[in-house]
């Protein structure tokens, strides 16, 4: 009898050490103590934004040595770091070339190259396995807090992977036909806009919007990301973002991109800032030769028009869908490629640097292979340390919610030759750029003495004085 009491308490207390065992392994992870100061608007006065396309910066592809280089875009000036989709994608319907799905290709090791698109999600609180793991993308996380720059991760709110399992369990999340199946995403007159590689979402459904603001608040809370660049906003009705955005910002304080130009994202406290897409724009235009500097000064003005003074745009010389789809910074600009990345760090706003960008990369990345960026460092590599510098450290340059002052320069050649002047509380930065493919000789109506940022060089400038300007020569000057 003693033995079988004895045996009895043994299991017991086996019993109690493994349910204390189990209890242990459920209990949430321990917090790493943030290094980071929270999300600030004066931190997005003075920031350079880098997207990063991790299966294509790196031989490996991986979060593991993209986290290795985040020390050096810290010498860029770098303040945000926009990581282009890190979830799984879908094996339904990924995407293989052209109108092709990987399941349209017979041989199986052709079939093995293409990896899909990233904005085909199949799940929004998973890793892509094909970057590594979720302990890998946290560590990418501290060690870009730890080198005082926040995270913000590419979301697709406005549409899922065939995979996804919504599609499964609440197809009433999705848009459907006539027939009562879910349909790729639509124009308005009901055809279709291409992306026949994922489901759209439908937001009259209030328990999707639910569902898809518990998965953006996922990745703060748990996972202590700084923010959001949303896919396509403009395509997600506005009420939604006036649902879900002060949710999210009564979590913790964070940076909001909208891939989109319309103004109302920006009003209120929704999105911190949206996509200059029309700069772009006129920048390739002017740099093609199909429009003149004009074309330039009548987009400020624009802005004036249709944008509050505290909306940011963000501008670009390239992203991933510029470099993928239309070519190289030096396929759209040609030798102008140096002056107009000079003129998106001095123009009102927050520059962009895309992977390769930095490294003078002259191909165009393959979007649904496996592809890298060059490593070497050129011509772009000082030139982008230079201007980030600068960006960082002179309030004339500011362009977030209290920019400083953009004041058009007249000059007697006003279709080649671009001149403004950005000023704050007494700190002045002027560019000055002949945008053309000519020598010019020009007036600029300014007078005073300067320093020429990027070489050292003193410059004096006199009103009426003939200034030659070679073909895409730009200055950057700096005074009190």
């Amino acid at each position: 009898m003693k033995k079988l009491s004895l045996l009895c308490v043994s299991v017991l207390i086996l019993f109690s050490c493994e349910t204390k065992k189990k209890e242990a392994d459920t209990t949430p992870k321990e917090e790493k103590e943030t290094t980071i100061a929270a999300v600030s608007a004066d931190m997005m006065e003075s920031a350079v934004i880098y997207e990063a396309n991790i299966r294509q910066y790196s031989e490996e592809g991986s979060f593991n040595a993209f986290t290795k280089d985040i020390p050096q875009l810290k010498e860029l000036g770098v303040k945000i770091i926009w990581l282009m989709p890190i979830f799984p994608i879908s094996e339904t319907k990924r995407k293989a070339t052209g109108d092709q799905f990987v399941s349209d290709i017979e041989d199986e090791e052709e079939r093995k190259k293409y990896l899909g698109s990233y904005y085909a999600v199949s799940d929004f609180t998973k890793i892509n396995p094909e970057f590594g793991t979720i302990e890998d993308f946290r560590e990418l996380v501290q060690t870009a807090h730890n080198n005082d720059i926040y995270v913000i991760l590419d979301w697709v709110p406005n549409h899922t992977g065939w995979d996804h399992t919504w599609i499964k369990t609440n197809p009433e999340f999705y848009t459907k036909n006539d027939k009562g199946e879910i349909t790729d995403p639509l124009n308005e007159d009901g055809t279709p806009v291409g992306w026949a590689d994922v489901a759209d979402l439908n937001y009259d459904n209030k328990e999707l919007r639910k569902e898809m603001i518990k998965d953006m608040q996922y990745w703060l809370k748990e996972e202590g990301v700084d923010g959001f660049r949303c896919d396509v906003a403009g395509s997600v009705p506005t009420d939604f973002w006036e649902e879900a955005i002060p949710q999210l910002r009564a979590t913790k304080n964070i940076f909001m991109l909208a891939e989109a130009w319309e103004p109302e994202l920006l009003e209120g406290d929704l999105f911190d800032m949206a996509y200059g897409w029309d700069t772009h724009h006129q920048m390739n235009h002017i740099a093609q030769g199909k429009e003149t500097v004009e074309a330039w000064n009548q987009r400020m003005q624009q802005i004036d028009s249709l944008y509050e003074e505290d909306d940011i745009l963000m501008n670009f010389v390239t992203n991933h869908d510029e470099n993928s789809w239309n070519g190289t910074i030096e396929e759209r600009m040609g030798e102008g490629a140096a002056a107009f990345t000079a003129l998106i760090y001095t123009a009102p706003g927050m520059p962009l640097i895309y992977s390769g960008q930095e490294y003078d990369m002259k191909h165009q990345l393959k979007f649904f292979e496996k592809d890298q960026i060059p490593k070497e460092k050129g011509a772009m590599w000082p030139l982008l340390k230079k201007l980030g510098a600068l960006k960082n450290t002179n309030i004339a340059l500011h362009g977030g919610k209290n920019p400083a002052s953009y004041t058009k320069i007249s000059t007697s050649e006003a279709d080649n030759v671009l001149a403004f002047e950005r000023e704050k509380n007494g700190k002045r930065v002027i560019y000055i750029g002949n945008l053309s493919k000519d020598t010019v000789i020009t007036k600029i109506d300014l007078d005073g003495s300067f320093t020429n940022y990027l070489t050292g060089d003193t410059v004096i400038f006199r009103e009426g004085q003939d200034v030659a300007l070679q073909p895409w020569q730009y200055m950057v000057l700096t005074a009190e």
